[in-house]
Formats: structure tokens, C-alpha cells, sequence
């Protein structure tokens, strides 16, 4: 890690304080599911850019079996091909 990066953890730690500090002393709903759908997404498609599309690499980079990867991108609409041509495009 660069001097000048701080490491994932800090960067949700702060934007989860960022976050309830918005709520105004109101209480969260669902909060464990409202945080994996705003970052299960983009950890997909970023894992699927880097391997280029290959659904069998990015299960075995995230942990996961190939069948549990198909499900979480039908669940966030995610297709494996448009993930990896966004790289290109880039």
C-alpha cells in the first residue's frame, strides 16, 4: 500500500460514521443488508474486470463456489460480459 492510501476498513469505518451521522439519531432499518447491496455490487464487477469476464476465476478470487457468484449477479441484474467490456472500453 502507497503512504498516501489508507486501507479499505478506514474508508468504510468513516463512511459508515458519515452515514449515521446523518440519520439524525433516527435508527437504520436493515442496516447489515442495506450495506452488502451498496458494496457486493461494485466488489462483482470490479472482480469480474480483473478477470476479465471469466466467472470461474473471479468465484475462486472471491471465495466462492462458481454457482453462489451466478446467483449474487442475477440478484444485482450484473451480466459478466458487459462487467469485462467496461474494462475495455476504459
Amino acid at each position: 500500500m502507497k503512504p498516501d492510501q489508507k486501507p479499505l476498513c478506514t474508508s468504510v469505518a468513516e463512511s459508515l460514521d458519515e452515514y449515521f451521522s446523518t440519520l439524525n439519531g433516527h435508527a437504520p432499518k436493515d442496516l447489515y443488508e442495506t450495506i452488502l447491496g451498496q458494496v457486493e455490487p461494485p466488489l462483482l464487477r470490479a472482480t469480474l474486470r480483473y478477470c476479465e469476464g471469466n466467472q470461474s476465476r473471479a468465484a475462486d478470487l472471491l471465495g466462492l463456489n462458481r454457482a453462489t457468484l451466478r446467483k449474487k449477479l442475477s440478484q444485482y441484474k450484473i451480466a459478466a460480459k458487459a462487467a469485462s467490456d467496461s474494462m475495455q472500453l476504459q
